[in-house]
């Protein structure tokens, strides 16, 4: 690799770097906002959420990386466009080759890192994190054995100790339950405890029942021992649900006949298998457009969109477009010809245009449409607030 080419590289490698970086960032904040529940709902220590909350990366890298490729690729040819680089390189006399070689190295190389987070890292991440998941919500000593607070184990199902005693035993316990629709059931124990064998329920000593039906009636029933079950929350006894995006590629390939959600969709384990080996091109194809959008050198005094914004609008459109095809072919075997003619056809394209030494972008009549809705939208906003003021004044 040639000096220049070099230079180019470590520009858009650190770009794409630090794209990547950020909106990873971003991506999985939002992600783990959702799951905040299970540290203020089960109990669960700080070390435990970020363990879950980290396995949620790779399900959302694959996502991103395509467009981390793609802000690096146009906005590295961008500056060095507007600092006068491309201009001096081809001045020089050097081949397009020379810009295009290292930003396609770039592609490729964020290309296959795509298809192994896709296809390697995330099936077993989204298992740990299932697994994890289970775990924490049927963690009994978590999750459910917690001091002077009501602690939820399922919809209409608490459990509330008052306090630990020597020797594991738990005083003053009370759970309410009311699952069963028209029936409260409220149980107070002086004391319990939580059996260690393999069928994992909480006994109930020296307490009383408060059974409340829907007329309204309530009765009341003392107890010396009563043995309440919880091994439906135990860890062992939890089905994981495991659909063809959970997969591993060897298991899309060839999946278990007796598995009982391939055989009630086995269209969408197609879909998802020919996705999984086309996805890892898109990176590919979004460094092509980047090269096609701002890959040549032109003056300042030229009229154009941003080589980024036009980049980004025409790369969004494209992904929208792969995931409906990708959508419909779940239930339509006819579109899974789509998920592989979507690349093929938005590879050719730029290539048609770096080849002819043309450039793709938006129409300027298009651009000023779209600068022309954005000032009636902001000059939509600003006369009233405009006559806000006023009328404060």
């Amino acid at each position: 690799m040639k000096i220049v080419e070099r230079y180019i590289f470590s520009r858009a490698f650190t770009m794409f770097i630090a794209t990547l970086a950020v909106t990873l960032a971003i991506v999985w904040t939002t992600q783990v906002l959702t799951r905040i529940n299970l540290v203020t709902d089960s109990g669960q220590s700080a070390a435990t959420f970020l363990y879950i909350a980290t396995l949620m990366l790779p399900t959302v890298a694959p996502e991103v990386i395509p467009f981390a490729v793609v802000i690096a690729v146009a906005h590295t040819l961008a500056t060095m466009n507007s600092d006068s680089e491309l201009v001096v390189i081809n001045a020089a006399g050097s081949s397009r080759l020379i810009t295009i070689r290292p930003l396609m190295l770039l592609a490729l190389g964020a290309g296959l890192f795509f298809f192994l987070v896709q296809n390697v890292i995330d099936p077993h991440a989204r298992l740990a994190f299932r697994q994890g998941l289970a775990a924490a919500h049927a963690d009994l000593l978590s999750s459910v054995i917690q001091e002077g607070t009501f602690r939820r184990i399922e919809q209409g199902l608490y459990v509330q100790v008052g306090e630990r005693l020597p020797g594991g035993l738990l005083g003053g316990v009370i759970v309410a339950d009311s699952r069963q629709p028209g029936t409260d059931l409220v149980y107070y124990a002086k004391e319990g405890r939580v059996k260690d064998d393999e069928s994992n329920a909480l006994v109930m000593a020296d307490g009383v029942v408060h059974r409340k039906t829907a007329d309204g009636r309530v009765s009341i029933i003392r107890f010396d021992s009563y043995l309440f079950d919880l091994s439906i929350f135990s860890p062992s006894n939890t089905d994981l649900f495991l659909g063809p995006i959970d997969r591993s590629l060897p298991y899309l390939i060839n999946p278990d006949p007796a598995d009982r959600i391939y055989q009630h969709e086995p269209q969408k384990f197609r879909a998802v298998l020919h996705r999984r080996l086309t996805d890892w091109l898109y990176p590919l194809v979004f460094g092509l457009v980047a090269l096609a959008v701002a890959g040549d050198a032109r003056s300042h005094r030229q009229a154009r969109v941003h080589p980024l914004i036009t980049a980004m609008f025409i790369t969004l459109a494209l992904r929208w477009l792969a995931f409906f095809v990708a959508g419909e072919a779940e239930t339509k075997p006819a579109f899974l010809a789509g998920i592989y003619l979507i690349p093929i056809v938005a590879s050719i394209v730029p290539i048609w245009f770096i080849a002819t030494h043309r450039t793709m972008e938006l129409p300027m009549s298009a651009a000023e449409r779209m600068v022309e809705f954005f000032r009636r939208v902001t000059g939509a906003i600003m006369p009233r607030r405009d006559t806000t003021a006023a009328r404060r004044a």
